[in-house]
């Protein structure tokens, strides 16, 4: 038997992902649009109900509070997206909601000046006024690294090598919020999660009108059949005598939002009244934002590459942080009670459905903002049990973490040195941040425990994030460890065309500004 030849068993790399239908700049017919950006919205609204149902109570707020906050969320991130896919990165990334903002959050309605109001309305006020003040002051961190270019000049450390980590993070780091969230619900969680997986992939070359509708549209189609049937179980009554807890992550109606919800409402800046501003909570915050900058970093290196897009070039990447950085001013003057990130389940979601057209994503920005106003039909899609979200995260988190593993093909994986770091960095971003929330579950409070809130709030978000630990590790062991004669193995030959716009002749496809806006601002 002849021995195989060199290319039976390898795979030469590849600077686009082959296999998407459509990709950045290539749109489907406007009613398949619709209905993918309809599909985007509807995965955005996840993060958008999880997180104000999780803080708005702990503030004192009412279901109407948590209702309206929810909104202006949902309206907010709608321009936000709108501003990125146009003037920002142009990536088609939808800019949700983050999680790495909760820490100061919380620390902020624990705040003693706060706590001590005794009418709950008064105090949710006043706390969403501090947030909305720590918000605004610490948005100036993304908009002057942006604008400045200076995470441009800060991109020059990455390389494929130490992106790997970082990327695949953005995506694994989110683990808690898969199967741990899918267990408290199993009868809703996995059938969800089968039904997903066989939409998507088993049943992917099923084609209505040339189009794999049952790919395509995956995640609408389970959604709607497994709510259907989660109704069924709460019209029922099989949990009647459940526990409440059972109750609220299992029944359909225990969201309290269409009840709370007005019919026509539109959010405005300075609608809880004048934002408060205080060093500390500001100081606090300002470590969230740096977590959001690295673990957007990530999320747009992901986008770019299900998208059928080069890498974005340093400048495009430090202009995006720019927009971002704005967006998160936006946030502080409405008030969403969070800052803003890449969502990392929608840039999962251009994968599952092979379409990373930026079409698409602005189409779900309109939906964004179009439900938030009408507020009754928009909570309805808001009362979606968030155990099916959750069984939809194992999915395409995973991909996302996969997407950032296959930059190991530009990098030289027979090096030892190659080993050490991107194992570390992987094993320390996930150890790191577990430690910090046990800690935390145990002792009320993080690792980090000082007279000084501030100091401890910063050290304690900074920790609580698995890709800004891996950025930390895999950069500093990158940049330190033999790196004069590893350029090579790091990847460094492939990725230094991509640092400037005039690197690769397709980064003028993909990144060039709308309207003729490069006469304005050359790209360097």
């Amino acid at each position: 038997m002849a021995a195989p030849k060199p290319e039976e068993i390898s795979h030469p790399p590849m600077d686009q992902l082959q296999g998407l239908e459509y990709c950045i700049d290539s749109n489907p017919s406007w009613g398949e649009a619709i209905a993918l950006g309809f599909q985007h919205y509807i995965l955005a609204l996840g993060t958008a109900v999880m997180i104000p149902s999780f803080l708005v109570p702990l503030m004192g707020g009412s279901d109407d509070d948590k209702v309206r906050v929810v909104q202006t969320l949902l309206f907010v991130e709608g321009i936000n997206t709108l501003l990125q896919t146009l003037f920002g990165t142009r990536l088609p990334t939808v800019i949700g909601g983050s999680y790495a903002f909760m820490v100061p959050i919380i620390s902020i309605i624990h705040d003693s000046s706060l706590m001590s109001i005794e009418d709950s309305h008064v105090r949710f006020l006043n706390t969403m006024r501090a947030v909305q003040g720590a918000l605004i002051v610490a948005s100036s961190i993304q908009i002057i690294l942006g604008y400045s270019q200076m995470w441009a000049i800060c991109s020059r450390f990455f390389s494929p090598l130490g992106m790997v980590p970082v990327i695949a993070l953005a995506g694994f780091g989110l683990f808690d919020r898969g199967f741990p969230v899918v267990g408290r619900c199993v009868e809703i969680g996995i059938p969800m999660l089968i039904l997903f997986i066989a939409f998507s992939q088993y049943l992917k070359n099923f084609l209505t009108k040339q189009i794999p509708i049952l790919e395509r549209f995956a995640l609408l189609i389970s959604i709607t059949v497994i709510w259907a049937y989660a109704h069924l179980l709460t019209a029922s009554g099989a949990y009647k005598h459940r526990p409440e807890l059972t109750q609220l992550n299992c029944r359909t109606d225990k969201a309290n939002l269409i009840s709370s919800a007005p019919w026509i409402k539109i959010p405005y800046p300075l609608q809880w009244g004048a934002p408060t501003f205080d060093a500390g909570h500001a100081f606090g915050m300002m470590a969230a934002v740096l977590v959001s900058l690295i673990e957007s970093t990530g999320a747009y290196k992901a986008a770019s590459r299900l998208a059928s897009a080069t890498p974005p070039p340093a400048h495009v990447l430090s202009r995006g942080i720019g927009w971002q950085g704005i967006g998160i001013l936006l946030d502080g003057l409405f008030g969403t009670l969070s800052g803003s990130t890449v969502s990392v389940e929608n840039v999962g979601l251009l994968g599952s459905t092979r379409v990373g057209s930026r079409r698409v994503i602005q189409i779900s920005a309109g939906f964004m903002i179009f439900f938030s106003i009408l507020g009754k039909f928009g909570a309805l899609f808001a009362s979606i049990p968030f155990t099916i979200f959750a069984a939809v995260y194992c999915v395409l988190f995973g991909l996302v973490a996969s997407v950032g593993l296959s930059f190991l093909q530009f990098t030289n994986m027979n090096s030892m040195r190659n080993l050490f770091i991107v194992g570390v960095a992987l094993f320390l971003g996930l150890s790191v941040p577990e430690y910090f929330r046990e800690y935390t579950a145990k002792a009320l409070h993080g690792p980090a425990h000082t007279k000084g809130e501030w100091f401890n709030d910063f050290l304690n978000t900074i920790f609580f994030s698995s890709p800004t630990v891996a950025l930390i590790v895999a950069v500093f062991l990158d940049n330190t460890l033999d790196y004069k004669d590893s350029a090579r193995d790091r990847g460094m030959p492939w990725w230094v065309k991509f640092r400037t716009f005039k690197g690769d002749s397709r980064n003028e496809e993909f990144y060039t500004l709308p309207f003729n806006l490069n006469r304005f601002f050359p790209p360097s």
